[in-house]
């Protein structure tokens, strides 16, 4: 029952790096969890709400693109070490500033763009650094597991935030979030017999960063589906930064009600994530996994924003969480499946740009029209844009298959020449030093 799993598992390499993120990302939920309640208590304001996740991502969209040149040019296990480290500090400061009853809005704000600019960094090395510690045929099985261990700690983290909150406060969420770090930090720094770094390219660092844009916008299917996946994040994935709202005025419920809502949506795209774990071929993403996601989000969430029933709303959350990772996660994996090695990087830049540093101008939005018009008809304006957007996508799918095809066999024909030049390389002696 459980052979999905075993396939990307059973390297050494990816069991660590697995462990690592599960216990890690855990934290990062509850911390995310808290610190939306932290400013909220603090102000009750939904335009700061929106402010806090802006600051908090809106580096990664500025800033992703030199992440990706960097995961193309340096290894990238050092990377990241660097980056988890960064996030860990950061958190600590926070819990001490809360725990201390120092923090402020501007500590908050500070801090929530200190972290952008590491996720800026961490993002693109992490999404490109997956694939790195699978065989060849397991790569989608671990692009799928590392979107089910970020939503299995999207139902644990906001569940457990709900309880710590309403028992001891944020700043033991915060605290123990960068507890949490140590673990993936420790699986990076126990990884043996890693790909020697990518050669370092000919090209300035600009030069390097301008062919990576170059290359998604010159491949319609990639361009396409970047594009859908940032409209979904302009406009539907606010919906998480509104959810405060939803908990307290609407709902009337409090910090424990958040988590459960929190939980709900995270439920909802684990099963997605999992479900995906077990495909083994790319046919039938762009149809039946990204277009009904994209259409499927949109139609969730205007449900949602008009429920009054805690328990209905519950259940929409679910389906809101599994048609968004259902398009988020087969884009990731498509996006990958047609990226050749050597500039995977930068591909997943632009895909950090679009899923994560398109969020938070959505998020700032959302916040100041929710203040005008309230929670319930912003997101249903957002969810009306995700299903428009998700219906003229499936109209150009005769066009963009074939061309999906075509990219799917030059990148693995390229990673194949890349793999073998590097084996006559190491057997010459001319590969990369221990």
């Amino acid at each position: 029952m459980l052979t999905f799993f075993s396939r990307a598992l059973q390297s050494r390499n990816y069991r660590l790096f697995f462990g690592g993120q599960v216990v890690s990302l855990v934290g990062t939920w509850m911390q995310s969890v808290a610190e939306s309640w932290l400013v909220y208590r603090l102000t009750g304001s939904a335009a700061l709400l929106g402010l806090i996740g802006f600051c908090n991502q809106i580096p990664v969209f500025f800033l992703a693109p030199v992440g990706g040149a960097l995961a193309d040019r340096r290894p990238r296990r050092s990377i990241l070490v660097a980056t988890q480290t960064s996030a860990m500090t950061l958190a600590f400061v926070l819990a001490a500033l809360t725990l201390t009853h120092r923090i402020t809005v501007v500590h908050l704000f500070v801090l929530a763009t200190l972290l952008g600019v590491v996720n800026a960094i961490d993002h693109p090395t992490r999404q490109s650094f997956v694939v790195e510690l699978v065989d060849k045929e397991n790569q989608m099985n671990a692009i799928a597991l590392n979107s089910s261990i970020m939503n299995a700690a999207r139902v644990i983290g906001p569940a457990l935030a709900g309880l710590l909150v309403a028992a001891v406060g944020e700043g033991w969420c915060f605290f123990l979030n960068g507890l949490s770090f140590v673990a993936v930090i420790g699986g990076l720094l126990a990884m043996r017999a890693l790909p020697p770094p990518p050669p370092r390219p000919e090209q300035s660092p600009l030069g390097h960063v301008v062919e990576g844009f170059r290359f998604v916008l010159g491949n319609a299917p990639i361009r396409a589906s970047m594009l859908l996946l940032g409209t979904a994040s302009l406009c539907g994935t606010p919906y998480l930064v509104l959810m405060p709202i939803f908990a307290e005025r609407i709902l009337g419920g409090g910090a424990r009600t958040l988590g459960i809502l929190m939980g709900a949506s995270g439920i909802g795209a684990l099963t997605s994530a999992l479900l995906l774990a077990r495909r083994r071929q790319l046919k039938g993403l762009l149809r039946r996994w990204i277009v009904p996601g994209s259409v499927c989000f949109g139609g969730a969430l205007i449900a949602f924003a008009w429920s009054r029933s805690f328990p209905l709303s519950c259940v929409l959350l679910v389906a809101t969480g599994a048609s968004m990772m259902m398009q988020m996660a087969a884009t990731n994996t498509l996006i990958q499946a047609m990226s050749p090695d050597a500039l995977r990087g930068r591909v997943m830049a632009v895909y950090a740009m679009m899923f994560m540093g398109v969020a938070p101008i959505g998020a700032l939005v959302a916040g100041l029209v929710a203040t005008k018009i309230g929670a319930p008809a912003t997101l249903t304006l957002g969810g009306i844009a995700c299903m428009l957007a998700g219906l003229g996508f499936r109209r150009s799918l005769p066009d963009l298959i074939p061309k999906a095809r075509e990219l799917v066999r030059g990148a693995a024909e390229a990673s194949e020449a890349l793999a073998q030049s590097a084996a006559r390389d190491a057997g010459a002696g001319l590969g990369a030093p221990p």
